[in-house]
């Protein structure tokens, strides 16, 4: 490539000032890039204000966590196939959030689809059984559908396949189950869902032993050898990077 030497001040400053420009594009390039179509949708919406109810049978909703970037997902208690999956990823995605810096900047939640069993009480027993530290919500039939409708997630109430797993607080046969859409869904600190993944999570083959329990025969082939296109833990903070603007190293 031909040199051209500078014939004047003024020209050397002006150089400068380019070469400063394309540092300065160059650093902006870092920001981390949005997710890729096929492992989601990225938008901009608001919202609705839909009543929920927590832990503790009190009314709240996703308003209440206005000022906070939320990684949400649907969820239930009673799950036996992708549920602990995403109880595995959020417990490690917490602590690497939390080595980010950012542990008051990002709330995980989950939000029911088993309004027929999923009560506050069940809530806070399975917070306290597998260490759930999240607001997990739940509300009634109507609510729950109203709320998820938005998002387009499906949930349905079937029969529990034989053999029936027991409940783990009860200990009595399980004699129904919910399929429901998969994923995880995030939303930034003004309300507006900003992406979602409808895929199921790949741990890798890799599941806290207390989680494992949980899953029935087709949990197990799914956390073995998940079929089709699903999250890893990579994909899911490269998401929340995007979101928040700032890297998060992945484990």
């Amino acid at each position: 490539m031909r040199r051209i030497r500078p014939r004047t001040f003024g020209f050397q400053v002006e150089v400068l000032l380019v070469v400063l420009a394309g540092l300065l594009a160059s650093c902006g390039s870092s920001a981390p890039p949005p997710p890729s179509a096929s492992q989601g949708l990225v938008q901009d919406r608001l919202v609705p204000n839909v009543p929920l109810v927590n832990m503790n049978g009190q009314v709240t909703s996703l308003a209440a966590f206005r000022g906070k970037d939320v990684v949400m997902a649907p969820f239930l208690t009673l799950c036996q196939d992708e549920c602990p999956l995403v109880a595995g990823a959020f417990l490690i995605m917490e602590q690497d959030v939390r080595a980010a810096g950012l542990g008051k900047r990002i709330v995980f939640l989950t939000v029911s689809v088993d309004p027929w069993r999923d009560t506050p009480a069940r809530l806070r027993a399975y917070a306290k059984e597998f260490g759930a530290n999240w607001p997990m919500l739940t509300g009634s039939l109507p609510t729950l559908k109203r709320f998820w409708s938005f998002f387009g997630v499906y949930f349905q109430k079937v029969p529990e396949e034989p053999p029936p797993n027991l409940d783990w607080w009860t200990g009595q046969p399980l004699t129904m189950d919910v399929d429901h859409t998969d994923g995880f869904i995030l939303l930034d600190a003004q309300g507006h869902e900003r992406f979602i993944d409808a895929n199921a999570p790949n741990l890798h083959g890799k599941l806290r032993a207390d989680l494992k329990k949980l899953l029935n025969a087709e949990g197990l082939k799914n956390l073995s050898n998940p079929k089709g296109i699903t999250w890893t833990l990579q994909d899911a903070l490269a998401a929340l990077s995007w979101l928040v603007g700032r890297n998060i190293p992945s484990p």
